[in-house]
């Protein structure tokens, strides 16, 4: 595990950019998963910039890692923030966009695996120590690309209903997500977080027991897990790095 504390939100999505870079100027295929959300919104500023118009970044491929449904809409959540936030101001080719949904999930793995498997992907943390959809309580760490019901665990249908803009006739009955397995298969792994509110559970993540109740600590167990905080994030675990 390597982890990077950077000064700010700024440095640390510059540095994450960096990664990314390093990994997509190669001469082959690159199959990259990529979280959307307000943690990489700077960083997608800054990647759509360096690679919009540039053709030797057409050997990169993008896949989400998870989705809610949205009735009556042409996109999900995800798909539709990382079209807004880095797909569309980048001008990526659609056929590089493999767009994981509610009728293609239970492919996912197989098709990942058949384009060669994951380079890269790119995850953010929640406060409840999730990653991808995978929220205590819902999925276990065995698990592969997965349904996930919106009554899995308490205020599970609350949260979706206002990931879906609050208007309950387009909230679905469930989610899908690639699981703590399908994850883990990524010959890369590159965790980032920013802010206070984020030190508690990149601690747990990082250094605490491996568990399904905090289902981010799997991560600690790979190979080749890179992690970029700001230094509000790592202020829980600078015992750890000194």
């Amino acid at each position: 595990m390597k982890i990077i504390v950077e000064q700010d939100y700024d440095a640390m999505s510059k540095t994450t950019e960096q990664i990314l870079l390093g990994e997509m100027l190669q001469e082959k295929r690159v199959n990259l998963a990529i979280t959307a959300g307000s943690t990489p919104v700077k960083m997608y500023q800054y990647l759509a910039e360096t690679v919009r118009d540039k053709p030797h970044f057409n050997n990169v491929h993008y896949y989400n890692f998870d989705e809610i449904p949205v009735k009556g809409a042409e996109f999900g959540v995800t798909m539709s923030n990382l079209n807004q936030l880095y797909f569309s101001p980048a001008k990526i080719n659609q056929a590089n966009i493999h767009i994981l949904d509610e009728k293609n999930y239970k492919d996912q793995d197989a098709r990942i695996a058949a384009d060669g498997g994951l380079d890269l992907i790119l995850l953010g943390i929640g406060e409840d120590g999730h990653f991808c959809g995978n929220l205590p309580g819902t999925t276990r760490f065995e698990c592969l690309t997965s349904r996930v019901e919106s009554d899995a665990t308490p205020g599970m249908r609350e949260v979706m209903i206002s990931e879906v803009g609050g208007d309950e006739s387009k909230c679905p009955d469930y989610y899908v997500t690639m699981g703590p397995k399908s994850v883990m298969q990524s010959r890369r792994i590159v965790l980032f977080a920013n802010g206070q509110k984020k030190a508690t559970t990149i601690r747990k993540a990082l250094f605490g027991p491996v568990t399904n109740e905090h289902p981010s600590s799997i991560l600690q167990m790979h190979p080749n897990l890179t992690v970029v905080l700001d230094e509000e994030a790592a202020s829980e675990i600078q015992a750890f790095l000194d």
